[in-house]
């Protein structure tokens, strides 16, 4: 059971994980690539269950743990001190910002496989990849409420992802397993349970950068239950890996 979760990353995804986590009781420990004095806002507007430290720290204190840094950063995590830990893999690849990685080009390998290589001693499971942190803040709702919504999650390990999916049940959410690592494209960037299901309708298009962000922020959103995240994966079509973000220049 996840008492104490830990987040390397404080972005928009590590946050919103936070925030969901303490409002369901857990204790959080945040860590960045900046240091611990760098979270004292965020750490003090999430309340007594929050606190700072250092990726170590996390990786230490955390029952699970969660990584949301930009794909490019995956040597970064301390696989030492993430060692027969649970890992939450929420990275996805934008050879627009990670630039290019010729083992994810080729499709050999998926972002997740890579990010197990590196966590070798770790059991990665992929989740929170497919929805915006403004659908995931929004959307959680608890269990057996008729809009609550679902995530893929998938991984190696069998206790990994029921570890995970327990804490997606504690946070407000259904977990639909769709297989291995391996398999974990089904929810990558461009597949169609990416991000855009969990949105009411489609953004205008040729809209400025600012004006689709505004209209992604004030969205209401819709419930995606599991039986439409399971159809969505199963119907998959694996492409050119990779995402692209708009209005972001090329690394």
């Amino acid at each position: 059971m996840t008492k104490t979760l830990g987040l390397i990353g404080a972005g928009m995804i590590g946050a919103t994980v936070a925030r969901l986590a303490v409002a369901a009781g857990l204790d959080v420990v945040l860590s960045n690539s900046r240091g611990p004095d760098t979270l004292a806002d965020l750490v003090a507007d999430l309340g007594e269950h929050a606190r700072a430290g250092t990726p170590a720290d996390a990786a230490r204190d955390g029952d699970l743990v969660v990584a949301a840094i930009p794909l490019s950063g995956y040597r970064l995590l301390p696989a030492a001190a993430l060692a027969g830990k649970t890992v939450i893999d929420t990275l996805n690849y934008y050879p627009q910002r990670d630039g290019h990685i010729p083992e994810l080009d080729s499709n050999e390998l998926t972002s997740s496989q890579l990010v197990q290589q590196h966590l070798a001693d770790s059991l990665v499971v992929k989740a929170f990849n497919n929805i915006t942190y403004i659908s995931l803040g929004g959307r959680a709702r608890p269990a057996g409420d008729p809009d609550r919504s679902a995530l893929p999650i998938a991984g190696d390990d069998t206790a990994a992802k029921a570890q995970v999916a327990a804490l997606l049940d504690t946070l407000g959410f259904d977990a639909v397993d769709i297989g291995s690592l391996a398999d974990s494209w089904r929810s990558e960037p461009n597949a169609p349970v990416y991000v855009q299901p969990y949105f009411d309708g489609e953004a205008p298009k040729d809209l400025e950068p600012e004006d689709t962000f505004r209209w992604h922020l004030t969205n209401p959103g819709v419930p995606v239950p599991a039986d439409q995240v399971r159809k969505l994966t199963d119907t998959a079509v694996r492409g050119a890996a990779g995402g692209y973000i708009p209005g972001l220049k090329p690394a």
